[in-house]
Protein backbone atom coordinates (compact mmCIF):
# COMPACT_ATOMS: atom_id res chain seq x y z
CA UNK A 1 0.00 0.00 0.00
CA UNK A 2 1.37 3.35 -0.97
CA UNK A 3 2.08 6.12 1.67
CA UNK A 4 0.38 9.61 1.16
CA UNK A 5 0.83 11.85 -1.27
CA UNK A 6 1.54 14.12 1.96
CA UNK A 7 4.55 11.47 3.20
CA UNK A 8 5.97 10.68 -0.08
CA UNK A 9 6.31 14.69 -0.96
CA UNK A 10 7.81 15.52 2.73
CA UNK A 11 11.31 17.04 1.82
CA UNK A 12 14.74 15.75 2.78
CA UNK A 13 17.04 18.99 2.38
CA UNK A 14 16.50 22.83 2.41
CA UNK A 15 16.65 23.03 -1.34
CA UNK A 16 13.27 21.12 -1.97
CA UNK A 17 11.49 22.62 1.15
CA UNK A 18 8.71 25.32 0.55
CA UNK A 19 7.88 28.21 1.77
CA UNK A 20 8.98 30.15 5.08
CA UNK A 21 12.03 31.47 3.18
CA UNK A 22 11.79 34.79 5.82
CA UNK A 23 13.68 31.64 8.34
CA UNK A 24 15.41 28.85 6.11
CA UNK A 25 16.29 31.34 2.99
CA UNK A 26 19.81 32.50 2.23
CA UNK A 27 21.09 34.93 5.39
CA UNK A 28 18.20 33.55 7.26
CA UNK A 29 18.44 32.62 11.14
CA UNK A 30 18.00 29.05 10.91
CA UNK A 31 19.45 28.55 7.85
CA UNK A 32 22.77 29.98 9.23
CA UNK A 33 22.39 28.31 12.58
CA UNK A 34 21.85 24.91 10.21
CA UNK A 35 24.77 26.12 8.08
CA UNK A 36 27.02 26.30 11.48
CA UNK A 37 26.56 22.96 12.08
CA UNK A 38 24.86 24.08 15.60
CA UNK A 39 21.49 25.08 16.65
CA UNK A 40 19.56 26.00 20.04
CA UNK A 41 16.60 25.12 21.28
CA UNK A 42 13.33 26.39 19.91
CA UNK A 43 9.68 26.69 18.91
CA UNK A 44 8.22 26.53 15.71
CA UNK A 45 4.51 28.26 15.94
CA UNK A 46 2.58 28.34 12.89
CA UNK A 47 -0.94 26.99 11.36
CA UNK A 48 -1.16 23.28 10.34
CA UNK A 49 0.37 22.54 6.62
CA UNK A 50 3.27 24.80 6.71
CA UNK A 51 6.35 22.68 7.14
CA UNK A 52 6.88 22.06 10.85
CA UNK A 53 7.66 19.06 11.30
CA UNK A 54 9.28 18.53 8.13
CA UNK A 55 11.77 21.31 9.13
CA UNK A 56 12.28 19.58 11.89
CA UNK A 57 13.06 16.42 10.46
CA UNK A 58 15.65 18.28 7.45
CA UNK A 59 17.47 19.51 10.68
CA UNK A 60 18.38 16.14 12.08
CA UNK A 61 18.99 14.87 9.10
CA UNK A 62 21.72 17.61 7.91
CA UNK A 63 23.33 17.89 11.62
CA UNK A 64 23.69 13.86 11.31
CA UNK A 65 22.42 14.14 14.83
CA UNK A 66 20.20 11.57 16.83
CA UNK A 67 16.77 12.50 16.59
CA UNK A 68 13.87 11.69 19.13
CA UNK A 69 10.40 12.54 18.57
CA UNK A 70 7.17 12.88 20.91
CA UNK A 71 3.69 13.63 20.17
CA UNK A 72 2.01 15.26 22.92
CA UNK A 73 -1.17 13.67 22.74
CA UNK A 74 0.36 10.10 23.40
CA UNK A 75 3.12 10.75 25.82
CA UNK A 76 3.15 11.16 29.15
CA UNK A 77 6.05 12.36 31.66
CA UNK A 78 7.70 8.80 31.74
CA UNK A 79 8.23 8.47 27.82
CA UNK A 80 9.79 11.85 28.05
CA UNK A 81 12.23 10.97 30.73
CA UNK A 82 12.89 7.44 29.03
CA UNK A 83 13.96 9.62 25.34
CA UNK A 84 15.72 11.83 27.82
CA UNK A 85 17.88 8.89 29.14
CA UNK A 86 18.37 7.64 25.54
CA UNK A 87 19.02 11.14 24.74
CA UNK A 88 22.05 11.36 27.54
CA UNK A 89 23.49 7.65 26.69
CA UNK A 90 23.80 8.40 22.81
CA UNK A 91 25.41 11.65 23.52
CA UNK A 92 29.42 11.65 22.43
CA UNK A 93 31.67 13.99 23.80
CA UNK A 94 32.04 17.19 21.71
CA UNK A 95 29.10 16.09 19.22
CA UNK A 96 25.96 17.98 18.26
CA UNK A 97 23.03 17.28 21.33
CA UNK A 98 20.37 14.01 20.23
CA UNK A 99 17.65 16.90 19.07
CA UNK A 100 14.34 15.82 20.87
CA UNK A 101 11.16 16.74 18.35
CA UNK A 102 7.95 17.51 20.27
CA UNK A 103 4.79 17.74 18.02
CA UNK A 104 2.03 20.02 19.19
CA UNK A 105 3.77 20.70 22.42
CA UNK A 106 0.95 23.26 23.22
CA UNK A 107 -0.87 19.82 24.54
CA UNK A 108 1.73 18.94 27.31
CA UNK A 109 1.02 19.74 30.54
CA UNK A 110 2.50 22.12 32.93
CA UNK A 111 4.44 18.36 34.24
CA UNK A 112 5.40 17.52 31.73
CA UNK A 113 6.99 20.67 30.61
CA UNK A 114 8.74 20.63 33.69
CA UNK A 115 10.00 17.34 33.19
CA UNK A 116 12.12 18.73 30.21
CA UNK A 117 13.56 21.47 31.61
CA UNK A 118 16.99 20.13 33.28
CA UNK A 119 17.66 18.44 29.80
CA UNK A 120 16.91 21.66 27.56
CA UNK A 121 19.20 23.26 30.53
CA UNK A 122 22.29 21.43 30.51
CA UNK A 123 22.29 20.51 27.11
CA UNK A 124 21.44 16.89 27.16
CA UNK A 125 18.63 17.33 24.17
CA UNK A 126 18.03 19.89 22.03
CA UNK A 127 14.21 20.91 22.19
CA UNK A 128 12.81 21.74 19.20
CA UNK A 129 8.60 21.76 19.67
CA UNK A 130 5.80 22.67 17.26
CA UNK A 131 2.51 24.13 18.46
CA UNK A 132 -0.54 25.99 16.03
CA UNK A 133 -1.28 28.06 19.21
CA UNK A 134 0.68 30.93 20.96
CA UNK A 135 3.42 29.70 23.01
CA UNK A 136 2.85 32.27 25.31
CA UNK A 137 -0.06 31.06 26.63
CA UNK A 138 0.99 27.66 26.32
CA UNK A 139 4.31 26.84 27.21
CA UNK A 140 5.45 27.24 30.66
CA UNK A 141 7.58 30.52 31.09
CA UNK A 142 10.60 28.51 32.10
CA UNK A 143 10.78 26.83 29.40
CA UNK A 144 9.85 29.34 26.92
CA UNK A 145 12.86 31.45 28.63
CA UNK A 146 14.88 28.44 27.62
CA UNK A 147 13.48 28.74 23.46
CA UNK A 148 13.71 31.14 21.03
CA UNK A 149 10.09 31.43 18.88
CA UNK A 150 10.19 31.44 15.01
CA UNK A 151 6.65 32.21 13.85
CA UNK A 152 5.67 29.77 10.02
CA UNK A 153 3.66 31.59 7.65
CA UNK A 154 0.69 29.75 5.85
CA UNK A 155 1.86 29.29 2.54
CA UNK A 156 1.63 31.99 -0.94
CA UNK A 157 -0.01 30.87 -3.23
CA UNK A 158 3.45 31.22 -5.69
CA UNK A 159 4.67 28.32 -3.18
CA UNK A 160 1.62 26.57 -3.43
CA UNK A 161 1.72 26.75 -7.19
CA UNK A 162 5.14 25.35 -6.96
CA UNK A 163 4.24 22.13 -4.86
CA UNK A 164 1.34 21.00 -6.83
CA UNK A 165 3.62 21.61 -10.19
CA UNK A 166 6.44 19.09 -7.94
CA UNK A 167 3.64 16.50 -7.34
CA UNK A 168 2.75 16.44 -11.31
CA UNK A 169 6.40 16.55 -11.96
CA UNK A 170 8.00 14.40 -9.40
CA UNK A 171 5.54 12.11 -7.51
CA UNK A 172 5.80 7.98 -8.51
CA UNK A 173 2.17 7.81 -8.61
CA UNK A 174 0.50 10.83 -9.52
CA UNK A 175 3.28 11.97 -11.82
CA UNK A 176 2.00 8.93 -14.25
CA UNK A 177 -1.30 10.59 -15.53
CA UNK A 178 -1.52 13.78 -17.72
CA UNK A 179 -2.76 16.99 -15.55
CA UNK A 180 -4.58 19.74 -17.44
CA UNK A 181 -4.89 22.72 -15.18
CA UNK A 182 -7.32 25.04 -16.28
CA UNK A 183 -7.96 26.92 -12.86
CA UNK A 184 -6.24 26.88 -9.52
CA UNK A 185 -8.54 29.79 -7.94
CA UNK A 186 -10.47 26.94 -5.85
CA UNK A 187 -7.22 24.60 -4.94
CA UNK A 188 -5.76 27.64 -3.52
CA UNK A 189 -8.94 28.57 -1.66
CA UNK A 190 -9.32 25.14 -0.40
CA UNK A 191 -5.99 24.81 0.67
CA UNK A 192 -6.02 28.08 3.02
CA UNK A 193 -2.17 28.38 2.89
CA UNK A 194 -1.54 24.80 3.98
CA UNK A 195 0.76 22.43 1.91
CA UNK A 196 -1.44 19.47 3.58
CA UNK A 197 -4.74 20.17 2.48
CA UNK A 198 -2.98 21.16 -1.28
CA UNK A 199 -1.57 17.62 -1.10
CA UNK A 200 -4.95 15.94 0.08
CA UNK A 201 -6.96 18.00 -2.55
CA UNK A 202 -4.59 16.77 -5.18
CA UNK A 203 -5.25 13.15 -3.81
CA UNK A 204 -8.06 13.10 -4.29
CA UNK A 205 -8.82 14.48 -7.43
CA UNK A 206 -6.56 11.90 -8.79
CA UNK A 207 -7.98 9.02 -7.37
CA UNK A 208 -11.61 10.04 -8.11
CA UNK A 209 -11.05 10.92 -11.82
CA UNK A 210 -11.58 8.42 -14.46
CA UNK A 211 -9.30 5.40 -14.89
CA UNK A 212 -8.33 7.20 -18.99
CA UNK A 213 -7.74 10.83 -20.09
CA UNK A 214 -6.41 13.96 -18.40
CA UNK A 215 -6.83 15.18 -14.90
CA UNK A 216 -8.91 18.34 -15.10
CA UNK A 217 -8.45 21.02 -12.28
CA UNK A 218 -10.88 23.29 -12.61
CA UNK A 219 -12.54 25.52 -9.68
CA UNK A 220 -16.02 23.42 -10.41
CA UNK A 221 -14.48 20.38 -10.19
CA UNK A 222 -12.53 21.25 -7.45
CA UNK A 223 -15.84 22.41 -5.40
CA UNK A 224 -17.49 19.42 -6.80
CA UNK A 225 -15.34 16.84 -4.96
CA UNK A 226 -15.06 18.91 -1.66
CA UNK A 227 -18.43 19.61 -1.36
CA UNK A 228 -16.94 20.89 2.27
CA UNK A 229 -16.62 24.83 4.00
CA UNK A 230 -12.73 26.30 2.48
CA UNK A 231 -12.80 28.37 5.44
CA UNK A 232 -10.23 27.41 8.06
CA UNK A 233 -11.33 29.08 11.64
CA UNK A 234 -10.11 27.13 15.09
CA UNK A 235 -13.08 28.50 17.36
CA UNK A 236 -10.70 27.61 20.05
CA UNK A 237 -7.63 28.77 18.24
CA UNK A 238 -5.11 31.47 17.49
CA UNK A 239 -7.56 32.21 14.19
CA UNK A 240 -10.27 33.20 16.43
CA UNK A 241 -8.63 35.57 18.65
CA UNK A 242 -7.06 37.05 15.15
CA UNK A 243 -10.37 37.72 13.51
CA UNK A 244 -12.07 39.28 16.44
CA UNK A 245 -9.22 41.04 17.09
CA UNK A 246 -9.58 42.73 13.56
CA UNK A 247 -13.17 42.55 13.81
CA UNK A 248 -13.12 45.38 17.08
CA UNK A 249 -10.48 47.36 15.58
CA UNK A 250 -12.37 47.82 12.51
CA UNK A 251 -15.15 49.15 14.45
CA UNK A 252 -13.00 51.04 16.29
CA UNK A 253 -11.40 52.43 13.57
CA UNK A 254 -14.83 53.47 11.53
CA UNK A 255 -14.12 50.99 8.76
CA UNK A 256 -17.72 49.80 8.59
CA UNK A 257 -16.14 47.42 5.39
CA UNK A 258 -13.58 45.78 7.24
CA UNK A 259 -15.79 45.41 10.25
CA UNK A 260 -18.69 43.67 8.02
CA UNK A 261 -15.71 41.37 6.24
CA UNK A 262 -14.57 40.24 9.09
CA UNK A 263 -18.38 39.73 10.77
CA UNK A 264 -18.45 37.69 7.17
CA UNK A 265 -15.55 35.82 8.31
CA UNK A 266 -16.49 34.71 11.67
CA UNK A 267 -20.33 33.95 10.17
CA UNK A 268 -19.12 31.51 7.75
CA UNK A 269 -16.64 30.08 9.67
CA UNK A 270 -19.51 29.01 12.32
CA UNK A 271 -18.73 31.53 15.08
CA UNK A 272 -21.19 31.16 17.94
CA UNK A 273 -23.16 34.69 17.29
CA UNK A 274 -23.60 34.88 20.98
CA UNK A 275 -20.39 35.52 21.28
CA UNK A 276 -19.98 38.09 18.16
CA UNK A 277 -23.20 39.76 19.95
CA UNK A 278 -21.10 40.05 23.14
CA UNK A 279 -18.17 41.53 21.45
CA UNK A 280 -20.38 44.44 19.96
CA UNK A 281 -21.76 45.46 23.00
CA UNK A 282 -17.98 45.38 24.75
CA UNK A 283 -17.18 47.59 21.92
CA UNK A 284 -20.34 50.12 21.94
CA UNK A 285 -19.67 50.60 25.29
CA UNK A 286 -15.55 50.83 25.11
CA UNK A 287 -15.19 52.33 21.66
CA UNK A 288 -18.29 54.29 20.97
CA UNK A 289 -19.30 54.98 24.72
CA UNK A 290 -20.78 59.13 25.36
CA UNK A 291 -19.93 59.86 21.64
CA UNK A 292 -23.42 58.17 20.92
CA UNK A 293 -25.09 56.64 23.99
CA UNK A 294 -27.70 54.96 21.42
CA UNK A 295 -24.71 52.16 20.15
CA UNK A 296 -25.28 50.51 23.52
CA UNK A 297 -28.88 50.29 23.21
CA UNK A 298 -28.42 49.47 19.55
CA UNK A 299 -25.78 46.21 20.40
CA UNK A 300 -28.26 45.29 23.46
CA UNK A 301 -30.95 45.26 21.20
CA UNK A 302 -29.12 43.15 18.47
CA UNK A 303 -27.69 40.58 20.96
CA UNK A 304 -31.50 40.69 22.34
CA UNK A 305 -32.46 39.88 18.96
CA UNK A 306 -30.29 37.13 18.28
CA UNK A 307 -31.35 35.34 21.14
CA UNK A 308 -34.83 35.26 20.02
CA UNK A 309 -34.32 34.60 16.27
CA UNK A 310 -31.27 32.55 16.21
CA UNK A 311 -29.81 31.22 12.78
CA UNK A 312 -29.04 32.29 10.15
CA UNK A 313 -31.61 34.91 10.44
CA UNK A 314 -29.72 36.49 13.46
CA UNK A 315 -26.57 37.60 11.36
CA UNK A 316 -29.01 40.67 9.84
CA UNK A 317 -29.16 42.25 13.45
CA UNK A 318 -25.50 41.80 13.97
CA UNK A 319 -24.81 43.31 10.76
CA UNK A 320 -27.07 46.26 11.46
CA UNK A 321 -24.95 46.59 14.67
CA UNK A 322 -21.71 46.30 13.09
CA UNK A 323 -22.30 49.10 10.69
CA UNK A 324 -23.92 51.69 13.02
CA UNK A 325 -21.08 50.89 15.19
CA UNK A 326 -18.56 51.24 13.11
CA UNK A 327 -20.55 54.38 11.87
CA UNK A 328 -20.81 56.16 15.24
CA UNK A 329 -18.42 58.76 16.34
CA UNK A 330 -15.81 57.33 18.77
CA UNK A 331 -14.87 57.75 22.69
CA UNK A 332 -13.37 55.78 25.37
CA UNK A 333 -13.77 58.62 27.74
CA UNK A 334 -15.80 56.36 30.01
CA UNK A 335 -12.92 53.40 29.58
CA UNK A 336 -10.59 55.75 30.01
CA UNK A 337 -11.95 57.16 33.30
CA UNK A 338 -12.94 53.55 34.66
CA UNK A 339 -9.42 52.16 34.47
CA UNK A 340 -8.30 55.12 35.92
CA UNK A 341 -10.22 55.33 38.92
CA UNK A 342 -9.35 51.69 39.53
CA UNK A 343 -5.21 52.62 39.07
CA UNK A 344 -5.66 55.53 41.55
CA UNK A 345 -7.74 52.57 44.19
CA UNK A 346 -5.16 50.25 43.76
CA UNK A 347 -2.55 52.67 45.20
CA UNK A 348 -4.24 54.54 47.71
CA UNK A 349 -5.88 51.97 49.51
CA UNK A 350 -9.55 52.10 51.33
CA UNK A 351 -10.21 55.50 51.51
CA UNK A 352 -12.83 56.50 54.04
CA UNK A 353 -16.01 57.88 52.89
CA UNK A 354 -16.76 61.28 53.90
CA UNK A 355 -19.16 61.58 56.76
CA UNK A 356 -21.57 63.62 55.19
CA UNK A 357 -22.15 60.57 52.30
CA UNK A 358 -22.82 57.87 55.08
CA UNK A 359 -25.69 56.42 55.39
CA UNK A 360 -27.33 56.56 59.10
CA UNK A 361 -29.81 54.04 59.40
CA UNK A 362 -29.26 53.68 63.52
CA UNK A 363 -29.37 56.51 66.36
CA UNK A 364 -25.59 55.65 66.96
CA UNK A 365 -24.60 56.44 63.77
CA UNK A 366 -26.36 59.58 63.71
CA UNK A 367 -25.37 60.98 66.65
CA UNK A 368 -21.62 60.26 65.43
CA UNK A 369 -22.27 62.38 62.14
CA UNK A 370 -23.40 59.76 59.74
CA UNK A 371 -25.12 61.66 56.79
CA UNK A 372 -24.53 64.90 58.76
CA UNK A 373 -24.66 68.20 56.29
CA UNK A 374 -25.29 66.53 53.18
CA UNK A 375 -27.04 68.35 50.66
CA UNK A 376 -29.92 66.98 49.14
CA UNK A 377 -29.37 67.85 45.30
CA UNK A 378 -33.43 67.76 44.42
CA UNK A 379 -33.69 70.46 47.41
CA UNK A 380 -31.58 73.22 45.08
CA UNK A 381 -32.35 75.14 42.07
CA UNK A 382 -31.42 72.85 39.07
CA UNK A 383 -31.47 69.78 41.05
CA UNK A 384 -27.65 70.36 42.15
CA UNK A 385 -25.41 72.16 44.80
CA UNK A 386 -21.55 71.70 45.11
CA UNK A 387 -20.13 69.41 47.71
CA UNK A 388 -17.46 67.43 48.28
CA UNK A 389 -18.32 63.56 46.93
CA UNK A 390 -14.67 62.16 46.81
CA UNK A 391 -12.93 60.93 49.53
CA UNK A 392 -10.84 63.82 51.37
CA UNK A 393 -7.03 62.87 50.05
CA UNK A 394 -8.06 62.92 46.69
CA UNK A 395 -10.68 65.68 46.01
CA UNK A 396 -8.69 67.58 43.51
CA UNK A 397 -8.61 64.17 41.59
CA UNK A 398 -10.23 64.03 37.91
CA UNK A 399 -11.11 60.72 36.57
CA UNK A 400 -13.25 61.79 33.73
CA UNK A 401 -12.29 63.60 30.56
CA UNK A 402 -14.39 64.85 27.93
CA UNK A 403 -13.52 64.29 24.67
CA UNK A 404 -14.32 66.41 21.41
CA UNK A 405 -17.32 64.78 19.95
CA UNK A 406 -20.72 66.81 19.82
CA UNK A 407 -22.12 64.90 22.51
CA UNK A 408 -19.59 65.20 25.26
CA UNK A 409 -18.76 68.50 24.16
CA UNK A 410 -22.49 68.82 25.64
CA UNK A 411 -21.53 67.34 28.70
CA UNK A 412 -18.08 69.18 29.58
CA UNK A 413 -19.75 72.78 28.63
CA UNK A 414 -22.84 71.34 31.44
CA UNK A 415 -19.83 70.37 33.92
CA UNK A 416 -18.47 73.82 33.90
CA UNK A 417 -21.51 75.43 34.58
CA UNK A 418 -22.00 73.69 37.61
CA UNK A 419 -18.30 72.75 38.57
CA UNK A 420 -16.65 75.71 37.59
CA UNK A 421 -12.87 75.23 36.85
CA UNK A 422 -13.05 71.78 38.77
CA UNK A 423 -13.56 70.59 35.19
CA UNK A 424 -11.56 73.02 32.89
CA UNK A 425 -8.82 70.78 30.79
Amino acid sequence: MSAPLAERMRPTNLDDYIGQQHLVGPGAVLRRMIDSGRISSFILWGPPGVGKTTLATIIAHQLETPFYTLSAVTSGVKDVRDVIDRARGSRFFNTVSPILFIDEIHRFSKSQQDSLLGAVEQGVVTLIGATTENPSFEVIRPLLSRCQVYVLKPLEKDDLLLLMQRVIERDGLLSQRHWDVKETQALLRYSGGDARKLLNIMELLYEAAPAEGDIVVDDAIVAERLQQNPLAYDKDGEMHYDIISAFIKSIRGSDPDGAIYWLARMIEGGEDPAFIARRLVISASEDIGLANPNALLLANAAFDAVMKIGWPEGRIPLAEATVYLATSPKSNSAYMAIGEAQRVVGETGNQPVPLHLRNAPTKLMEQLGYGKDYKYAHDYAGHFVRQQFLPDELQSVRFWHAQPNSQEDRLHERMMQLWGDRFKD
